[in-house]
Formats: C-alpha cells, sequence, structure tokens
C-alpha cells in the first residue's frame, strides 16, 4: 500500500517527486555475489580501523550515518537517509504548518543554495532569493555539513534570531542576513481579480491546496460575474513542489479528459498513470501558466500536463527540470530511505528530468533584474543529478527569472495582455 507526494519540505529537503511506501516489508533481492562480500569486508575493515586508531573518539551510530549518506549521495542529489527527526520534519511540512524560516533548499558544491522562498515567511521578507548560496550559519562555515545538519541549525525556537551569510550572483561580496525564525504556515493558493482577469497563484502543493484553488476559482467568479471571466493566469513561479495527488487534482482542476502525468521505474510493473476526470472547473476559458527557474516538481506536472492537452499557453522562463520519483522507505522503528526510483513523465511521453518545460512565449522577468544577474540554477546544474532519459539535458543555464516579488512585474502583465487578446479571439 502506497500513497504519493512530490515532497519539498520547506528548510528540509531538495524538492522531488516522493512516492511513501506504507508497507515497509524488504523486497526479495537477489544475492550478492563474492566481489560484493569483499567490498562489505573492507568497509568493516575500515569501520574497525577508525574506531580505534582515529585521533578522537567517534560514536558508531554517527560513522554508520556517514557511511550511508555518503552511499547514497554518489547515487544522485535527491536519494538521502532520514533519521527519526527529518523523517517526522518531513510528514509535519506536507501539512502545511510548521516551525522554521521559509525557504526550499538543496544543496550545492558542500554550500545550502536556495531553491525558493515561501511567500509571506521570514526569508521572503527578509530578501534571499532563488539562487541564493548560504555560505555561514552564525558565522560558521556551511562547508563540511550534510544538508540535513544545515537545516537542523537553522531550525530553532519561534522568535530566535539566526545571522546567514549569503553569496548572491552578481554581488561581489557576501552579505550578512539576519532572521528571526517563526512558525510557518503556508497559504498555498492566493487569487485576486486582476479587472476582468482571475489570477491565481499557487505557491506550494501541500494537503490543502486543490481545496482553496476550488474555493479561490468560485471566489473570483463572483467577484468578476462567471460570464465576464476573460480567462486565468495561474501563476506556479517559484513554487518548489509538494503532495503528487495535489498536482493531479490541480491539473484536473482545467481538464476534462486525458493522461495528465505517469511514471517509469526500473521494472515494467513500476509503471503508473494518472488520468483527469469530467469537470473543467474553469468552463474551458483561457488558460496560461506563469513558470520560472524556481518552479520545480509537482509545478512542472500541472505546467506539462495543461501544455501537452494544449489546455494552456506556458509563459515565462524554462522550469527547474525536477522529473524523478524519490520512493520513501520506512526503516526499522524510526527513520525512513529517501530512494530515486523512477522517473514522471507528461502525457505526451515527454521526461523533464534536467531538462525543464519550455514555455510556449519565453518572457524573461525584465531588463532591470538581468542586470542583477540573479539565477535560481536548475536541476541539471546539481552535481551528480540523474541524466534526460531522452538525451535532452540543459546546459544549466537559463534566463533571470526571480519574479514574484518584483515591484514591476513584467511577466504578469504580458500574461494578461496575452490572454485579454486569446479571450476576444474565442
Amino acid at each position: 500500500m502506497r500513497f504519493a507526494l512530490l515532497t519539498g519540505a520547506a528548510i528540509g529537503a531538495v524538492i522531488g517527486l516522493t512516492i511513501e511506501v506504507i508497507d515497509s516489508s524488504r523486497p526479495v533481492v537477489q544475492a550478492a555475489n563474492p566481489e560484493t562480500y569483499r567490498q562489505l569486508n573492507l568497509f568493516g575493515e575500515i569501520f574497525d580501523r577508525v574506531k580505534e586508531s582515529y585521533v578522537s573518539e567517534t560514536a558508531d551510530q554517527e560513522l554508520i550515518k556517514a557511511a550511508i549518506n555518503g552511499m547514497l549521495s554518489e547515487l544522485d542529489p535527491h536519494s538521502a537517509y532520514l533519521d527519526a527527526k527529518s523523517f517526522e520534519d518531513m510528514r509535519v511540512n506536507t501539512k502545511g504548518e510548521f516551525g522554521g524560516l521559509g525557504i526550499e533548499v538543496g544543496m550545492e558544491n558542500g554550500f545550502v543554495k536556495v531553491i525558493a522562498p515561501i511567500d509571506d515567511t521570514p526569508a521572503a521578507r527578509a530578501g534571499i532569493q532563488s539562487g541564493d548560496l548560504i555560505t555561514k550559519l552564525d558565522d560558521e562555515e556551511v562547508l563540511g555539513l550534510t544538508l540535513s545538519d544545515a537545516v537542523d541549525r537553522m531550525r530553532g525556537k519561534v522568535g530566535t534570531d539566526i545571522v546567514i551569510t549569503v553569496k548572491r550572483k552578481g554581488v561581489a561580496e557576501p552579505f550578512d542576513v539576519t532572521i528571526t525564525r517563526d512558525v510557518i504556515q503556508i497559504r498555498p493558493v492566493r487569487s485576486r481579480a486582476e479587472d476582468d482577469v482571475a489570477y491565481v497563484r499557487i505557491t506550494s502543493f501541500n494537503e490543502n491546496t486543490y481545496d482553496d484553488l476550488e474555493k479561490a476559482i468560485a471566489g473570483l467568479k463572483t467577484n468578476i460575474g462567471s460570464d465576464k471571466v476573460a480567462g486565468y493566469v495561474l501563476d506556479l513561479r517559484n513554487n518548489p513542489g509538494g503532495l503528487l495527488n495535489q498536482a493531479v487534482m490541480v491539473s484536473d482542476a482545467f481538464l476534462d479528459r486525458g493522461e495528465i502525468v505517469s511514471t517509469k521505474g526500473r521494472e515494467d510493473e513500476s509503471e503508473i498513470r494518472f488520468t483527469a476526470e469530467n469537470g473543467d472547473l474553469t468552463e474551458g476559458k483561457p488558460v496560461i501558466v506563469l513558470v520560472n527557474g524556481g518552479s520545480a516538481s509537482a509545478s512542472e506536472i500541472v505546467a506539462g500536463a495543461l501544455q501537452d492537452h494544449g489546455r494552456a499557453l506556458i509563459l515565462g522562463t524554462k522550469s527547474f527540470g525536477k522529473g524523478s520519483v524519490q520512493t520513501i522507505i520506512p526503516i526499522g522503528n524510526e527513520g525512513a530511505l529517501k530512494l530515486t526510483t523512477a522517473l514522471y513523465y507528461t502525457p505526451e511521453g515527454r521526461s523533464i528530468q534536467a531538462s525543464g518545460i519550455i514555455p510556449d512565449v519565453e518572457v524573461p522577468q525584465g531588463r532591470f533584474e538581468a542586470a542583477d544577474g540573479q539565477s535560481g540554477g536548475a536541476e541539471a546544474s546539481l552535481r551528480g543529478r540523474i541524466d534526460n532519459p531522452e538525451g535532452q539535458n540543459s546546459d544549466g543555464t537559463k534566463s533571470d527569472d526571480n519574479a514574484e516579488n518584483n515591484p514591476e512585474d513584467y511577466q504578469l502583465q504580458y500574461a494578461l495582455n496575452l490572454l485579454r487578446g486569446l479571450s476576444k479571439l474565442q
């Protein structure tokens, strides 16, 4: 028995499509060959030598945990061991409320990399941007820490401060930012009327996203007038992911039929397909989806599904390119193994792993931002990432697209004007 998640644990885990396995019974595997046993004996010998001769006393648990993390980190950036605390944090984060700073993070070259700040959180209010590298925490170097260790240090008692040192592309010297920890409550959906256009922004895919989207659309129809709505702008910029079932339901909200997403692993029986049910909440009105380099995982599922079905125009800059599936396997009575087991595909069979969703209309955020040289990075730039199986990997570069909190939102204005034109044509 299993259920699917696209976890993007804020201040915790690298974004990614995840399937949590509820049945933790061990799979049947082939017996190891003699060489495998020889290598395991080598590991045991090194373990004993470290215990016996290392300059300071070491704890068995910490050595084994480090060995496990080292093995998994060599596979790809998204496979990891979750200890009891990290496992519980992952579960809490998908509920939409947790403590911390309010940033989605990964690791790059030994530093903590900001995938995206979450709206209306301490990090966002402090000006943290997608693509920032965190090099120090309270004046302590991040180099040498695991992602889990760094996250633990960023967490803390609500109301306490942490000083993070940020290296930002386009800024000559690293600088310090003081952030006050707070309880992070995620409002996954925000909406407003832009005259005759219904604007809906989804900041994350948690347990409340679809219900909030349904309420937002109903409210906008009442506010604007159902027959007067010219169309919908669905803003997925800097949305780093969340629950898979919510991504499927959000896609279904704009579709009447057809496949939404599929996953394929090493075994043929691992293929899973999700399809839309009848009923388009927007009643066939034109839709434009905004994406950028901070749009990842669940966001890319929605954008890819609507793009392949011709249901929406995708506007903005190329998305992050997180198209791999992680399975959460409970280990023992406490922790869990997060292991990459499959890739996901759009309805037309496209893998976006390390390639991303290419917009139908490419619109950088604006020249005023290009001068800053901001870059949120991409899956293709991550060390050890899985290559696209169709050979469509990006070179890791992308247009400037840190969009959401700019005083002049060029991409949104472009989308509004285009949508009104499409409405008149329709």
